[in-house]
């Protein structure tokens, strides 16, 4: 079955793929995750991301790629504009921020909060640091995007357990195995690769094209 790729999607693929041919046989579970995605955005909903050690640094990286401009300068429509006028009649406060905020997506890393993560290790258990934060942020329709080079990492695998279990879409990024994760995914984006570091590489493009095409989607 042929899967009817959209404009947007096609355009950001064939460069990813002209120069990461490896990541070719990603190409349907990537469209998934694409459109699972943008649906929940589109529905004013929140992308939750989680990891450890590098995949966390991967976490803040998305986020902070998701919640400004990326590639796209993202302007303020005219009703936000307004609303921003309107607060005290400071108009030189409003005009400055009409100029300069952008439009953002509702992302938010599960690996922030260290006084609540500490907390968590210290009253429960550390391996429910993420899936703590979802039972209490997350709403169906939401997603999480699930990171672990492995696919074994428990905390991550309890979030998605945690999402699944809320209506939450999982999207698993993962290496070559998508180990025990993969059984908690809707979608598995598992690249082609075992060593840590590797793997590592291979996430960045993955996600920067994610990242890049559901701007251009919702923005244009």
């Amino acid at each position: 079955m042929t899967t009817n790729f959209d404009n947007v999607f096609l355009k950001h693929c064939n460069n990813l793929f002209k120069r990461y041919q490896i990541l070719l046989p990603l190409q349907e579970n990537l469209y998934k995750a694409y459109e699972i995605i943008c649906q929940s955005f589109l529905g004013d909903k929140t992308l939750f991301l989680c990891g450890n050690g590098g995949s966390a640094a991967d976490c803040e990286h998305i986020a902070g790629e998701l919640l400004k401009g990326f590639l796209q300068s993202r302007g303020l429509d005219q009703t936000r504009k307004d609303e921003l006028m309107n607060v005290n009649k400071d108009t030189e406060k409003g005009k400055f921020l009409t100029e300069n905020l952008q439009s953002g997506l509702k992302a938010i890393s599960l690996t922030s909060h260290p006084s609540l993560h500490t907390a968590i290790t210290n009253d429960t258990c550390a391996e429910l640091g993420f899936a703590q934060q979802l039972n209490a942020l997350g709403r169906k329709g939401d997603v999480l995007l699930a990171i672990s080079t492995s696919g074994n990492a428990e905390n991550v695998i309890f979030a998605s357990h945690v999402g699944r279990s809320l209506g939450i879409k999982v999207i698993g990024l993962t290496g070559e195995s998508g180990g025990k994760l993969a059984d908690y995914c809707d979608v598995l984006l598992n690249v082609p690769e075992k060593e840590t570091f590797k793997v590592q590489e291979l996430h960045l493009p993955v996600y920067h094209t994610l990242c890049a095409m559901i701007e251009e989607k919702i923005f244009s």
